[in-house]
């Protein structure tokens, strides 16, 4: 059972407002979109903000449901048909039980979606292929129990993960903050946060350029540090050595380390135990920060870095009053190195500074690092063993932030949280011998990713950004969706960039490979352009 907690005020205290839709088969968005709002006209002022689309799972991909559910910014929580044939409804229609098994979809799943307490503001209403209902649900004490949701599939237009895991739904678009360089918006759009490189090559044997982890890794002497520690698995993990390890190679003491299961759960763990009013996701970057902060039901902004600006930041586009503002560097998709000093300008006292350097071990020298910095009120620095040991299966990363931080996130977070396999390696990797390997592999993953981009540049149709030192670039290509479909058909998975918030479909993410690798890469994008003109 979850736990409900309070709504965004703008929805008015622990209010939801959901709109129950029905459709056939081919109904236009434009037929949805009239009918939602002719229906939130008629409902009372109070509870016109609009929370989510809910509907019957096998009508959630429907793509007059998910267009309209996009253009009014809101997700689309899909329901199994027993869910819904539990739902009282006042208003059923027999030959609808008898096709899905309740008696009205809208009335049902606006009901459903409201949760506990909810009502019926505007019953069934209705055109010729589509029928929708609102609920609200009444005020509710915090920490009762509330009814779970699961949202629909990553291609069917919802916003923000998926899995119910989150206390709150996300929340609809508040007044943006436009800033001179940059635009300030929540979404309105239909990027999928939970997506990653992965997806691309799951299941498939393709030449992997869609996923960041640096190949022939984890090295030998690491593998066997590993499969050392497991003949100490029947004792409870102990961290204390790997967070010494962690602490010593930062020149930190350890009581501003925490060790965790990967960055994502520190995300997460960021998103439920610290106090956050206004957040702010500085995009395109890592869409995982954004997607555990909508989880545990925070509003979020975005400031959108743009092209023309190389997508470099400029601090004065962060709103001051931002008490949590989330950065990556370098940052991912767009292999952009952002001064230090650029990101420490957006420290200040009253905000947590959250930078993701998941990649700084792929520079070389670390330069512009802040992991080391304890000077900087408010910073946590984020840190990944994945990508460049090659550890994404065994989930391993750290938190290095000041004691106050470390000690709310420890209050969150479970017992024993890392493995002491993933400790045995945290340990392993912090050593001198471990920090020269990665230093060596950065000026070589340099020196990769120079051949790559000079390779690029020489098509036409390809637009680099040129200022990459990561172990991936970001190209435009009109048309990428063609092209990366194409280079799969030819061997090669790319990553598809609309999932960032801030890019479009036309933008790919390739990681750097060798220069045999990179040279077939070439050849088949080449293949890719010529045959689709």
């Amino acid at each position: 059972m979850l736990t409900d907690a309070p709504s965004p005020a703008h929805l008015g205290p622990f209010l939801r407002v959901v709109v129950g839709v029905g459709a056939r088969p081919g109904a236009p968005a434009e037929e949805v979109l009239d009918l939602v709002r002719a229906a939130l006209a008629e409902a009372p002022p109070a509870e016109a903000a609009l929370t989510a689309f809910a509907t019957l799972d096998a009508r959630a991909g429907e793509p007059g449901i998910t267009e309209a559910a996009a253009r009014l910014g809101v997700p689309v929580w899909a329901y199994a048909s027993e869910e819904l044939a539990a739902v009282s409804v006042p208003h059923p229609t027999d030959a609808v039980r008898a096709a899905t098994g309740t008696g009205s979809v809208a009335e049902a799943a606006a009901l459903r979606g409201a949760g506990r307490g909810a009502h019926l503001v505007v019953t069934k209403r209705k055109t010729r292929r589509v029928t929708c209902a609102v609920a609200a649900s009444a005020p509710i004490v915090p920490g009762e129990g509330a009814v779970d949701a699961r949202l629909s599939g990553p291609t069917d237009g919802y916003i923000g993960g998926d899995a119910w895991t989150s206390p709150t739904c996300a929340s609809p678009t508040p007044t943006p903050h436009a800033t001179a360089a940059m635009s300030i918006d929540i979404p309105a759009d239909t990027h999928d946060l939970r997506h990653h490189g992965d997806a691309e090559v799951r299941d498939e044997k393709l030449i992997d350029l869609a996923v960041n982890v640096r190949t022939h890794t984890p090295p030998g002497w690491l593998r066997e540090r590993i499969a050392a520690s497991l003949s100490e698995l029947a004792a409870y993990p102990d961290g204390r050595a790997a967070r010494a390890a962690v602490a010593s190679r930062h020149d930190l003491p350890p009581r501003r380390v925490l060790l965790t299961a990967g960055a994502a759960e520190a995300f997460v763990l960021l998103a439920r135990a610290l106090p956050v009013r206004r957040a702010v996701v500085v995009h395109p970057q890592f869409t995982e920060p954004e997607a555990a902060l909508r989880g545990a039901g925070h509003t979020v902004e975005r400031v959108l870095l743009r092209e023309e600006d190389g997508f470099r930041l400029d601090p004065a586009a962060v709103p001051e009053d931002a008490d949590l503002v989330v950065i990556g560097n370098p940052t991912n998709p767009t292999s952009v190195l952002h001064p230090a000093a650029a990101i420490a300008a957006l420290a200040r006292p009253g905000r947590t500074l959250v930078v993701d350097e998941a990649f700084m071990d792929a520079v070389p020298g670390e330069r512009e690092s802040l992991a080391s910095r304890t000077d900087l009120p408010g910073l946590v620095v984020l840190r990944s063993l994945t990508k460049t040991w090659g550890l994404a299966g065994l989930r391993i990363g750290y938190v290095l932030a000041e004691p106050r931080i470390i000690a709310a996130l420890e209050r969150a977070q479970p017992l024993w949280p890392v493995s002491t396999p993933a400790l045995a390696a945290a340990e392993a990797c912090m050593s001198h011998a471990a920090l020269a390997e990665a230093e060596d592999a950065a000026h070589r993953i340099g020196v990769d990713r120079a051949h790559l981009l000079a390779g690029l540049v020489e098509f036409d149709e390809v637009r680099v950004v040129a200022a990459a030192e990561a172990p991936f670039v970001l190209v435009r290509i009109e048309g990428a969706e063609a092209v990366r479909e194409r280079l799969r058909a030819l061997g090669f998975a790319a990553r598809r960039g609309d999932t960032f918030p801030g890019l479009d479909r036309n933008w790919l993410r390739l990681a750097v490979r060798d220069r045999a690798t990179t040279n077939r890469f070439l050849q088949a994008l080449d293949q890719s352009l010529l045959l689709l003109g």
